[in-house]
């Protein structure tokens, strides 16, 4: 007699082996799952395709060659213990077509997984982790092919805009204003007669490929040390590059080299400038202010602002990428001392103002205590169309959501009606929730280039 117990626990357990069974995926379908995830290497856009057909062509030619030989000593050869091995290898007893599509076949994906396994083996150690090679590739092709972007501003915000633009194209643009007078930047000016380094330190670590390690040793701030207090690693090091290869712009893109930056960063100038302002304080009085700290600083109004000197030609790279340019953001940024400083400079100005390109003007968050109280939106923009004229954008980017703490006498920017009949807004949730006072990279990168595609469609080769 058999033990009932047992025979149910026997056949609880063939119920649970069938269920698990059925449960995985069987052979053939993960078989198909790899076939369709390897079939993503013949996509169009890749680059990789032309060279697997060399590689073809290079393995059909070299088999043709060994096909004679080896025909030659089938024909010739005495008859040996070998020929009749030969013969079998050589699937004989079969049709010649049969015959080619096995050899055929068996080629192809040998030369395949060899193919596969060679790229994957020299390129695993420079993947991300967990990133599969074909999604890396993708990836760096579709940047690659991107639009040709340039970007004019300066302090953080340039730098939170182009932290997000890496995402979508590798030809990017940042013009950066050189009138910077304060904190290490001015004192390695003052001191040392370099450029102001600061904002193009700032932009070339945003771009950088290794945000992760590097670029924050290139961004960090001595915090004590005989002559080093307040300076940044990153300015002197763009200071000694200066020096060793004598030119300034070779030390930017020197430094961009050393951080793997995909894209430029180029000064408006390369000239010492000093920036200048007029400003109208609360009792009518006029005062002239000398220098980008002092106008910060100074209470009032700004009436006026220009260089010194006025004539300052601007860089001539700049001048090339703005009307080569596919899409023109001017902002964010503050903008006095930021953003206009680049259009005060008349070449790149009237470059900016000819470019066939899309205009993209980006509106600030909020305003800046010296420089932009109770300004609106429409407000920005009319300070800019000063320098460049009027009705050159295609498109206002603003924000339009206000929550969160700003802090004391801070305002934010707002549309109103007035912008909304001037010119072509788009207003979206821009701002970052950690610091409601600036954008957001991620949410400001994906407004500006969803705009700029549904306008333009995908650029083609």
């Amino acid at each position: 007699m058999y033990d009932i117990n047992y025979v149910d626990d026997c056949v609880e357990s063939c119920y649970y082996f069938i269920a698990m069974q059925i449960r995985k995926p069987n052979l053939f379908t993960r078989l198909w799952n790899n076939i369709r995830r390897e079939s993503q290497w013949f996509r169009p856009g890749l680059g990789y395709k032309r060279w697997l057909v060399l590689v073809f062509i290079g393995t059909t030619l070299l088999g043709v060659g060994l096909a004679l030989i080896v025909l030659d000593v089938y024909r010739n050869a005495p008859e040996t213990w070998w020929l009749p091995a030969i013969t079998t290898l050589s699937l004989r007893f079969l049709d010649r077509p049969i015959r080619v599509v096995i050899f055929g076949g068996i080629g192809v994906i040998l030369v395949l997984i060899g193919i596969w396994g060679s790229n994957r083996s020299l390129l695993l150690p420079f993947l991300p982790p967990g990133k599969p090679l074909i999604e890396a590739l993708n990836t760096y092709h579709r940047r690659d092919r991107g639009p040709r972007i340039v970007v004019l501003g300066g302090g953080h915000g340039l730098a939170s805009l182009l932290r997000g633009l890496k995402e979508y194209s590798h030809n990017i643009t940042a013009i950066v204003t050189v009138s910077d007078d304060g904190g290490s930047s001015g004192e390695l000016r003052k001191k040392v007669g370099i450029l102001p380094p600061g904002d193009i330190r700032n932009c070339l670590a945003a771009l950088s490929n290794n945000e992760s390690l590097l670029s924050q040793v290139f961004q960090y701030r001595f915090a004590a040390g005989a002559g080093l207090e307040g300076h940044s690693l990153g300015n002197l090091f763009i200071t000694a590059l200066s020096e060793i290869t004598g030119s300034f712009e070779e030390a930017v893109a020197e430094s961009g080299r050393v951080l793997a930056v995909y894209g430029r960063v180029l000064p408006s100038t390369l000239s010492d400038v000093r920036l200048l302002a007029d400003l109208l304080d609360e009792d009518g009085k006029m005062t002239h202010v000398s220098g980008e700290t002092y106008i910060r600083e100074t209470k009032g109004a700004i009436q006026r602002l220009w260089l010194d000197p006025a004539s300052t030609p601007a860089f001539p790279p700049a001048i090339s990428a703005v009307l080569s340019a596919d899409l023109i953001i001017i902002g964010p940024g503050s903008l006095y001392t930021s953003l206009l400083p680049n259009l005060l400079v008349k070449d790149l100005a009237e470059a900016v103002r000819v470019s066939p390109a899309m205009k993209f003007f980006i509106c600030n968050v909020a305003t800046e205590r010296g420089e932009t109280d109770h300004f609106s939106c429409l407000d920005h923009v009319r300070s800019v169309e000063k320098h460049v004229g009027q009705g050159i954008f295609d498109l206002v980017i603003s924000n339009n959501f206000y929550d969160g703490d700003l802090g004391q006498d801070v305002e934010w920017v707002q549309v109103d009606r007035d912008l909304l009949r001037y010119t072509t807004v788009y207003s979206a949730n821009l701002i970052d929730p950690e610091y409601p006072w600036r954008h957001d990279s991620k949410r400001l990168a994906k407004t500006a280039m969803d705009l700029f595609y549904e306008r333009t469609g995908p650029l083609v080769d």
